[in-house]
């Protein structure tokens, strides 16, 4: 241990009541020996004293990971990854690393407190449920995590206080866990007019995986001729061959980042500008993976894309069965939003470029856009002549940016896009209702 960090160590270290009662009591026996020239009062003054003195060394100098008396933190958190608005328990060990008296007896005199990010313990914070044995402290409590991304769990703040009550301190124990949420999804009717043939499209074609022989879950639209009675009776729900829905195009759901916020470095953490602008984004990203997953639980290998200066899309993979849903998912949790416009009209241009140098014969592209500066509306309208292009055009609350929302839906519908306009935080369903009628 350093200087530096023992320092740390000791300046986290307060004094109790008890140590407060001992301080004062040894200096006014200090004083009352020296007055009145009593070497004994001298000596219980500063024996009073120096046992403040050791205890305050002594506990600011221990550790509580390290030593005979070592503890460790286990953490657990279930589900994981937890999806936004939804409860998930977690669960917190403080055990003894070796059963040894010293072990015992800092469990013993430990009081805990968990750190969360805000975005993880809710509205209502963390109410903890405490189970104490002689060689573990057990803690259980639940997570309402408010908003989609990786947010820290821990570490555990632990306070004790030495073996005669005088001081006490405030020690982290363990590491922080890094808790990935998910966005909200809703189920969406996919299987519009528009896209009933698509399942039987000779033009488009599957990719190719270990899972195309197996059988699925009968989904809403599917062909009952695919209907797989032998199992469907065994199982006691229908299923249908996988292997015969060898035609079903694939679909990429490209998310515009800038219609998330970016954000700014303040030195200690990264901190949202706006809060309305948060709702903004979380409602665009829940959107965007509600369309990939309903695709994905229809049948369709599903990706989703979202537009970067140094575009990933040969690196995107495609979910084949709904076994690859946290495929999906996990793409947005780290999802924010692009610094500046200049760089958004970058990733914008860049991503549709990637996009149609890899795109798959027959694969459908459903983009959910915000308005598309001139510069780059050329690029975005050039994937239509290559496919099946669809896009909710999200309209932005600044009043000086509609005008754009028009002009993009009328250049994209022009060379063979279905789009639709919509307002921020309209409920999926009626965004999804807006564009498959456009398409119909």
């Amino acid at each position: 241990m350093n200087v530096r960090e023992l320092l740390a160590r000791a300046s986290r270290v307060r004094l109790t009541p008890r140590g407060v009662g001992a301080v004062c009591t040894g200096g006014i026996l200090m004083v009352s020996g020296l007055v009145l020239a009593l070497s004994d009062v001298v000596a219980l003054g500063a024996a009073c004293l120096l046992a403040v003195g050791v205890a305050w060394v002594v506990t600011g100098g221990q550790r509580l990971d390290a030593g005979s008396g070592a503890l460790r933190v286990v953490r657990h958190v279930t589900p994981s990854p937890v999806v936004r608005g939804r409860t998930a328990d977690a669960s917190l060990l403080v055990a003894a690393v070796a059963p040894t008296g010293a072990a015992y007896e800092r469990l013993a005199r430990l009081r805990l407190s968990e750190q969360a990010a805000h975005e993880l313990a809710g509205h209502e914070g963390i109410r903890a449920r405490v189970s104490a044995r002689a060689d573990r402290i057990a803690v259980g409590y639940q997570l309402t995590p408010t908003r989609r991304g990786r947010w820290p769990l821990g570490p555990l703040l632990t306070t004790r206080t030495d073996v005669f009550g005088l001081v006490r301190t405030t020690q982290p124990l363990g590491d922080a866990t890094g808790v990935a949420v998910w966005p909200r999804t809703v189920e969406l009717p996919v299987r519009t007019r528009a896209l009933g043939d698509v399942d039987r499209s000779s033009t488009g074609a599957r990719l190719q995986s270990t899972d195309d022989s197996v059988l699925r879950e009968y989904v809403a639209g599917d062909d009952p001729r695919r209907v797989h009675w032998a199992s469907a009776a065994r199982r006691g729900h229908l299923m249908v061959r996988a292997d015969e829905a060898a035609g079903v195009r694939p679909v990429t759901v490209l998310v515009d980042r800038s219609l998330l916020p970016h954000r700014y470095d303040t030195g200690t953490a990264i901190a949202p500008r706006n809060p309305a602008a948060i709702d903004d984004g979380e409602w665009a990203v829940e959107l965007a993976a509600s369309i990939a997953v309903s695709f994905l639980e229809a049948g369709h290998p599903a990706r989703l894309v979202s537009t970067a200066v140094v575009p990933q899309v040969d690196g995107a993979r495609f979910a084949t069965t709904r076994a690859g849903r946290p495929l999906i998912l996990d793409a947005t949790v780290d999802l924010d939003g692009h610094h500046g416009a200049a760089e958004a009209e970058r990733a914008v241009a860049n991503t549709a470029h990637a996009l149609r140098l890899a795109r798959s014969a027959g694969e459908i592209i459903v983009a959910v856009l915000g308005p598309v500066p001139p510069a780059v509306r050329g690029q975005v309208a050039a994937l239509a002549a290559d496919g099946t292009c669809w896009a909710i055009l999200v309209a932005p609350r600044e009043t000086g940016f509609r005008h754009e929302v028009e002009e993009t839906a009328v250049e994209l519908r022009a060379t063979g896009w279905h789009v639709a306009v919509t307002e921020s935080r309209t409920e999926p369903e009626r965004a999804w209702a807006a564009l498959s009628e456009r398409a119909s």
